[in-house]
C-alpha cells in the first residue's frame, strides 16, 4: 500500500515536471526570434511573408548556383532588414555530417555570403542540424556560432517551401 502511494506521488511529480517543461518551451518559442531555413534564390519561399521571421538562414550555393549570381535577390533580402546567417554551403543531404569539409569549401560559402550581402556571417546552422566532430571544429575555428538542436527546440523555425518533416503550420501553433 505504501509503495503504491509513493509510486502515485512520484508519477504526479513527473507529470507536473513534464507540464512545467512543456510550458517553458512554449513560452521560449513565443518570445524568441522566429527563423526560416533554406533561403535561396532557387527555392520558393512564400513563408517569408506568411510568418515574417526575424532570422534568415541562407544557403550560399544551392543547386550549384551561388547566391552572388543574383544581385537583385541579394538586394531584396538585405532590404528586409533581417538577421542573416549561413545555412550550410550547398545544402546537400547531411553535407556536414558525412563529408569532411575543407577550409577552402567553407571559405567559398562565406565568400558567397559576403559577396551577396557585404557582411560576414557570424552564425551557422548545418542542414538538418547534422554535423561531424571534425566539421564542428572547422566551424568553431572560423568563429561562427553554431546552432544546435536545443536552439531549434526553443525557437520557431520554419522552412522555405514547407520542406521539413514537421509542417510549418504545426510549428506556428507550437
Amino acid at each position: 500500500m505504501k509503495n503504491r502511494i509513493k509510486l502515485k506521488n512520484i508519477l504526479k511529480i513527473i507529470l507536473i515536471l513534464i507540464i512545467i517543461l512543456i510550458s517553458i518551451i512554449f513560452i521560449l518559442r513565443f518570445i524568441n526570434p522566429t527563423e526560416i531555413d533554406d533561403i535561396s534564390p532557387n527555392i520558393p519561399c512564400p513563408e517569408m511573408e506568411i510568418y515574417n521571421p526575424d532570422v534568415l538562414y541562407v544557403i550560399p550555393n544551392y543547386d550549384t548556383y551561388p547566391i552572388s549570381y543574383y544581385p537583385k535577390w541579394c538586394e531584396y533580402i538585405l532590404s528586409l532588414d533581417k538577421t542573416l546567417a549561413l545555412h550550410g554551403i550547398n545544402h546537400t543531404y547531411k553535407e556536414f555530417k558525412y563529408n569532411s569539409l575543407s577550409q577552402e569549401e567553407l571559405n567559398f560559402g562565406i565568400s558567397e555570403f559576403e559577396k551577396c550581402f557585404s557582411i560576414t556571417p557570424t552564425e551557422f546552422k548545418p542542414p538538418q542540424l547534422a554535423i561531424s566532430k571534425e566539421n564542428k571544429k572547422l566551424i568553431e575555428n572560423n568563429n561562427l556560432k553554431r546552432r544546435t538542436v536545443m536552439h531549434q527546440i526553443t525557437h520557431k523555425v520554419y522552412h522555405c517551401n514547407d520542406s521539413d518533416i514537421i509542417p510549418n503550420k504545426i510549428i506556428n501553433i507550437f
